[in-house]
């Protein structure tokens, strides 16, 4: 039993999940009042209409500059999109984490995907939004906010924090996620999908929920650490030299 729970405790030199905590937590803050303000624009009737304009104009624009390879790049992004995609690539972050015993950025990565799922159901229920007409794929349940472009933002971004240490390759990493989950969005609203702001909404939720949860879980490592006695690495010493490059 004591050999198990040693192998179960965390890491005392398992890397902080960020080497600049506070700018984490503004950039976080950032995302996620930027997705409370979208949130409650598309509460609100009037501004719904309005938003509802700008989708409609960019739903038509979509329409007449359809071409088949687009198409079927944006189908292909919708599979991708699909649980039988993101179940097994989040269960392999997992257990890669799991197998490094890098408990902490399991917890940061596991806290963001519980997040997001707990949270996509009952807003979609809330908003209760009608997709757009002649979707070129097959929908279900309600627009508000696109679940494919929620799944894609907090999985690219939640798996980027917690695989690839802070640096200079973590912020590439980081735009490499920001595009896939942009182009997701994107894909949504070109088929028809979802709504523009559908997509949008999706992106900004799943981006905060990835974001939020790894501060959170930083801040809980960065306790832990203090109360244990464990001195925290300088930030300069914990990238390596291959980041700095």
């Amino acid at each position: 039993m004591p050999r198990v729970s040693a192998r179960a405790a965390p890491r005392p030199d398992e890397p902080l999940i960020f080497v600049a905590p506070r700018r984490a937590a503004v950039i976080a803050g950032v995302v996620a009042a930027l997705t409370a303000v979208l949130f409650v624009l598309a509460a609100n009737r009037i501004a719904l209409s309005h938003i509802q304009r700008a989708d409609s104009a960019w739903l038509r624009l979509m329409v007449s500059h359809r071409s088949t390879p687009v198409t079927v790049v944006a189908k292909i992004f919708n599979v991708l999109g699909l649980v039988y995609v993101t179940l097994p690539v989040r269960l392999a972050v997992a257990s890669y984490l799991a197998f490094r015993r890098q408990w902490w950025h399991l917890a940061a990565f596991a806290a963001a995907v519980l997040l997001s799922e707990l949270l996509i159901g009952p807003v979609k229920a809330a908003y209760g939004r009608a997709r757009p007409p002649a979707s070129l794929v097959a929908t279900s349940g309600a627009s508000f906010p696109s679940g494919h472009s929620i799944a894609a933002s907090v999985t690219v971004f939640a798996a980027v924090i917690a695989l690839v240490p802070a640096g200079r390759r973590r912020f590439a990493w980081g735009l490499a996620a920001a595009c896939f989950a942009l182009l997701m969005a994107l894909s949504r609203a070109y088929l028809g999908a979802h709504w523009l702001s559908d997509a949008i909404a999706g992106l900004l939720l799943g981006t905060s929920c990835a974001l939020l949860a790894a501060v959170a879980v930083d801040r809980a490592q960065r306790g832990w650490r203090r109360r244990h006695g464990i001195r925290d690495v300088p930030p300069q010493q914990a990238v390596r030299p291959v980041d700095r490059r």
